[in-house]
């Protein structure tokens, strides 16, 4: 039986240099019921181009991005300015632009390794079932849109959902979902990898653990508040949209080829608005990556001054 065909990582994260200090995307992805194209492809492609401009010896350490992106005109021009080029730091802005507006503006910085300094982590959580033991999306999808007495327009999203998953080039199952902490908070765990890739440079890792950071990061927000992805009301979400996400990264060796465990926390909503924080591990238990995701969470409840 033939793999299912899926897009290759590589493709997803192509630019194309066509200036000194200005690069272009050649692919956008505008997922399923999404409002824009998905940021987490613009924020790895940005990186991809950004790390050209820096020498090889500073590795990528941290950006943080804010984005209104578009639906339309995949190619974006992504301008650079060089803010700095320090002994040991290296910073890059990098503007997006769609049709003549800015849909993204990202400072990327990059750090010569100092491995001598003191190390330490918040451990991996335990008890975590290994990917082996985990299902992944697309299979979880096809078994909802089976499900007897299902409305034949839920069952066609869900298939839709699977269909996605299945064509994407990261894997995607469920760890552990609204895992009860001590003081009543919940946390959400993923398992996420490449699908087949080679072992990459650190460099590229990087861009492509940037890519995987913003699957599900603010679906935990959601998944906290208790509100569904379908129908009315109260208890259901009516928008979800990143305002701003920050990826700080603090290991080199990882392969993104391999699984690595997503862990989400959403410690506060209000107004319409939500935070989450995710650390990503290793199966080693090597905390890699943090990030922290600002963003839109809005239920479909209307305003005083909304209009009947």
């Amino acid at each position: 039986m033939a793999e299912p065909f899926h897009e290759q990582i590589t493709t997803a994260l192509d630019v194309e240099r066509f200036e000194l200090d200005l690069f272009r995307s050649k692919t956008l992805w505008l997922p399923n019921r999404a409002r824009g194209v998905f940021g987490g492809q613009v924020i790895s492609q940005a990186l991809v181009a950004a790390t050209q401009t820096v020498d090889p010896a500073f590795g990528l350490h941290c950006n943080t991005s804010l984005r209104v992106l578009s639906k339309s005109d995949a190619y974006n021009p992504q301008p650079f300015t060089r803010l700095r080029d320090g002994r040991s730091y290296v910073t890059r802005a990098v503007k997006a632009l769609q049709s003549g507006r800015t849909i993204f503006f990202m400072t990327c910085s990059y750090q010569k390794p100092e491995p001598w300094q003191p190390v330490g982590q918040w451990p991996m959580p335990q008890n975590v079932p290994a990917p082996s033991a985990c299902v992944l999306e697309e299979d979880n999808y096809e078994k909802l849109a089976q499900e007897p007495g299902l409305h034949p327009k839920i069952k066609a999203i869900y298939r839709d959902f699977a269909t996605e998953r299945t064509r994407s080039p990261i894997a995607v199952k469920v760890a552990l979902e609204n895992d009860s902490l001590a003081g009543g908070a919940t946390r959400h765990m993923y398992w996420l990898k490449a699908r087949d890739i080679p072992k990459y440079e650190p460099h590229y890792q990087k861009c492509i653990l940037a890519y995987m950071s913003d699957l599900y990061l603010l679906g935990a927000a959601r998944r906290t508040l208790g509100l569904k992805r379908f129908g009315k009301g109260p208890q259901a979400v009516s928008m979800t949209s990143t305002i701003d996400h920050t990826i700080a990264f603090y290991d080199d060796a990882f392969d993104c080829g391999d699984w690595l465990l997503y862990v989400m926390v959403s410690p506060r909503a209000a107004s319409g608005r939500a935070i989450v924080y995710g650390q990503i591990y290793t199966q080693g238990g090597s905390l890699v990556a943090v990030t922290t995701q600002e963003g839109v969470v809005r239920a479909d409840i209307r305003g005083p001054d909304a209009k009947l």
